[in-house]
């Protein structure tokens, strides 16, 4: 028999954002749950060094998760190890389901959810995923210990990833569609001087080969942007950096989005198009995308929630 929960406050997602709200919403006294979803700590627990979080000079990014998810708990959120599948926004209290088989009701929500890798959409990297292609160099970096490595991207993601996979491979080559990078000068400077680093300019993955048994990449064919030239490039892991994509599959049919997916939010604040439902962190970001912005908006959604309830009640 299913169980039903309610709450004031229901807090979708476990990154920066999410955390922050939890804190936010304890120190209201609005009693909040938080359920995790299929990636407790989201993004930042794939993340190596963090340099950029204010007060820390350098930390883990899965220690900053652990950190941030116990003071959640510590304030006095409630964390749940759920996966939310289903959310009806329409009459409050609004209902959530769980893939635990219990119904979460509560009269705010805040979607925390995050955003994930996007892919190629190549037959053959989907052929190969987990068997040498990956979106997460610190998940798999470790495998490819003395083998030449693909990075793809080229970001702020693409050259992390590319830098981090030195401290495994024999050789990172850094395929870019284009010949400049959109990543931080910094990155950029520290990518151009590592010797392990060779960038591959103005060409793109055209497919992904490998053996059958063993299954295993071994190489890729990228080709040129400009000439169509195919040419070969052995290799034993493909890592694809090309950014990544709002995790909207709740609200993308109920909440109004742009910029491929991401929910809008009214401005200066995460008030969505439903009054009641708030929006913080990657979920709405197409601009920023960093944890410490992310954590802000959790903040503002917290205050916001706590606002909204008051003028309710």
């Amino acid at each position: 028999m299913s169980e039903t929960r309610h709450t004031k406050v229901l807090i979708i997602g476990s990154g920066p954002a999410g955390y922050t709200a939890g804190v936010y919403a304890s120190r209201a006294m609005l009693e909040p749950i938080l359920v995790q979803g299929i990636e407790p700590g989201g993004q930042l627990t794939t993340t190596t060094e963090v340099e950029n979080w204010p007060g820390y000079s350098e930390i883990q990014g899965p220690d900053l998760m652990v950190n941030m998810e116990k003071h959640a708990r510590d304030m006095g959120t409630e964390i749940i190890g759920d996966i939310i599948t289903s959310l009806d926004t329409s009459a409050r209290p609004f209902k959530a389901q769980g893939d635990s088989g219990t119904v979460y009701t509560a009269d705010a929500v805040i979607l925390a959810t995050g955003a994930r890798a996007k892919w190629l959409g190549l037959e053959s990297e989907e052929k190969f995923k987990g068997f040498g292609v990956s979106a997460c160099a610190t998940c798999d970096g470790f495998f490819y210990r003395g083998q030449e490595i693909v990075v793809v991207g080229g970001g702020n993601t693409a050259v992390e990833e590319a830098l981090f996979l030195t401290n495994f491979a024999s050789k990172v080559t850094l395929v870019h569609r284009r010949d400049e990078l959109r990543s931080e000068k910094i990155l950029e400077d520290r990518l151009m001087k590592n010797e392990k680093i060779e960038p591959l300019w103005f060409h793109e993955i055209d497919e992904v080969y490998g053996s059958e048994d063993p299954k295993g990449v071994e190489g890729v064919k990228v080709r040129h942007t400009k000439t169509g030239e195919i040419t070969d490039l052995p290799c034993k892991g493909v890592f694809i950096a090309i950014g990544h994509a709002p995790a909207n599959e709740l609200v993308k049919d109920v909440l109004d989005t742009h910029m491929g997916g991401y929910v809008v939010t009214k401005p200066d604040s995460t008030e969505t198009s439903i009054p009641g439902i708030f929006a913080a962190g990657d979920l709405t970001d197409h601009k920023y995308r960093q944890a410490v912005t992310s954590a802000g908006m959790g903040c503002m959604a917290a205050l916001e929630a706590e606002r909204f309830l008051a003028e309710e009640d």
